[in-house]
């Protein structure tokens, strides 16, 4: 004799107007059994996309155990919506003897129907489940694209005020006054050439500042110093995003300097690369930014640099690290045995290499180069730095707008006629003229926005340079060139003046 007994299970995920009541699943189960006697499993509050629920665990021992003899439910989803997951319980009732019933969809194992009919509709309940996660990431992405928040962690820095925009209720972030100035302290201090990682965290620590979980450390800097949630987002900021291939939401004429931005993971991307902004998506936040453009580029462009040198220690041999790379890979040339080399090359040997560069002979040219290029601007430091240039920001507005010009022939030309073909390659020869009178003009009103008690300070150590220390050549540097790409035959320096 038979004395195991029938189960019903019923699980709810959410208490929901449109979802059915785990009462009412269990009504209809006692109506399949005929008002037989059974046994009550119920999970409320559980998702059906794992088996990770306690009455359902209770219900596996018991049918282990010899208890059950038929497992009844409303519905196939109430059970499972994987069909790995529910492969799996299908062994487990078949190594025991236990039939399955689904009372709505009227069918049942012991029948070859019922198990034909059973797989087809797994399939169907997990294509609903999967058809409901896009429709929720579509959703997500399409509010990110207008620049509503869309939760997680508060960033350091910030509380969340409510807002409504376009109709929509939302939170945008504000500068809360307790911790505002230990941003601009981690900033400040990191967008020095000679201060590390480390000893920003060393001097966190001497403050006792704290962050949420503990004292702060390097991982939680570098998050911070990455983020563009406390940039005033101006051209500088569009460009270099663009830059890095980055997709941009808002026109450029919107990055005026006010707002700081979100970004997002494109999607399939890997989140583990964070210095790799390919793909992922920009958008102009409502809240407005805590940290200068100019400071958090060179805090991020820093970080970026440090991807190839090792973190967070100091230059101890030549005042051109972190700006001097190879002019073939654009990998970061080492100072070794007083010359520079590829740190590619002595990686792993694919790349060529730079060619034999003699360190004290490089930094002579450099040293003269600089000197030379202060002297052209020399006349110009004397100008107030404090006035916003309007000129300047048309220049950046109208250079933006020429490369997405030039972005979009481009892109016209596979598959082109030959007419069509000539009116592009006539009409990008003329922006890209365009363009290159527009950087000329950049440069010079660049220059004549440098402070002059700046300008006189990289004056004093140029002409003391033989004097000055390892800090302040690094600094003047910094002050002076973006980037030097280095070969056997040539350099290419990219100024900031």
């Amino acid at each position: 004799m038979d004395n195991r007994i029938d189960a019903v299970y019923g699980r709810q995920s959410v208490d929901r107007k449109d979802s059915i009541s785990i009462e009412s699943q269990l009504e209809f189960c006692r109506h399949e059994l005929r008002g037989g006697s059974f046994a009550e499993y119920t999970d409320k509050g559980f998702s059906g996309k794992n088996t990770d629920r306690p009455k359902f665990q209770e219900l596996i021992h018991d049918i282990q155990a010899g208890r059950i003899k038929r497992v009844v439910v409303y519905k196939l989803d109430r059970i499972s919506r994987s069909i790995l997951d529910f492969a799996g319980m299908m062994e487990i009732f078949q190594k025991h003897n236990v039939e399955f019933v689904s009372s709505t969809e009227k069918f049942d194992t012991s029948t070859p129907i019922g198990r034909a009919m059973l797989n087809i509709c797994i399939v169907f309940a997990q294509l609903e489940r999967e058809t409901i996660q896009k429709r929720v990431a579509d959703a997500c992405y399409s509010r990110s694209l207008k620049g509503y928040r869309l939760g997680g962690p508060v960033p350091y820095g910030f509380r969340t005020e409510p807002i409504v925009m376009d109709g929509v209720s939302t939170k945008r972030f504000v500068a809360d006054e307790d911790c505002v100035d230990y941003v601009k302290l981690l900033f400040g201090l990191y967008a020095r050439p000679e201060v590390s990682l480390r000893d920003v965290v060393r001097r966190f620590a001497e403050l006792g500042v704290k962050v949420t979980k503990g004292e702060f450390q390097r991982v939680t800097l570098t998050r911070m110093l990455r983020s563009p949630n406390y940039v005033q987002a101006d051209l500088d900021i569009y460009e270099f995003y663009k830059n890095q291939g980055a997709v941009i939401v808002n026109d450029a004429s919107e990055f005026t300097g006010r707002n700081a931005c979100y970004l997002y993971q494109g999607r399939g991307r890997d989140k583990r690369a964070s210095d790799d902004l390919t793909g992922q998506t920009l958008v102009l936040a409502p809240h407005e930014g805590i940290i200068p453009s100019d400071v958090w580029l060179q805090c991020r462009r820093k970080l970026m640099n440090n991807q190839v040198y090792q973190p967070a220690r100091k230059a101890v041999s030549t005042w051109l690290a972190g700006k001097i790379k190879c002019g073939r890979c654009g990998f970061a040339l080492k100072a070794v045995s007083g010359y520079f080399r590829c740190t590619k090359r002595l990686a792993d040997q694919s790349c060529e290499g730079a060619g034999t560069l003699k360190l004290a002979g490089l930094e002579t040219f450099l040293y003269r180069e600089m000197t030379g290029k202060l002297k052209e601007f020399h006349t110009l430091a004397g100008r107030d730095p404090s006035a916003v240039n309007p000129k300047v920001t048309a220049c950046k507005t109208e250079l933006a707008q020429l490369e997405a010009e030039i972005g979009k022939l481009l892109d016209t030309l596979t598959g082109a006629s030959d007419i069509l073909l000539s009116y592009a390659n006539a009409r990008i020869a003329e922006l890209d003229s365009r363009r290159g009178a527009l950087l000329k003009q950049l440069a010079a009103l660049t220059a004549a926005a440098v402070p002059p008690e700046r300008m006189l300070r990289i004056s004093d150590l140029l002409d003391d340079w033989d004097n000055a220390t390892l800090a302040d050549k690094r600094a003047v540097t910094d002050s002076l060139i973006v980037r030097i790409a280095v070969t056997g035959d040539n350099v290419d320096i990219q100024w900031k003046i």
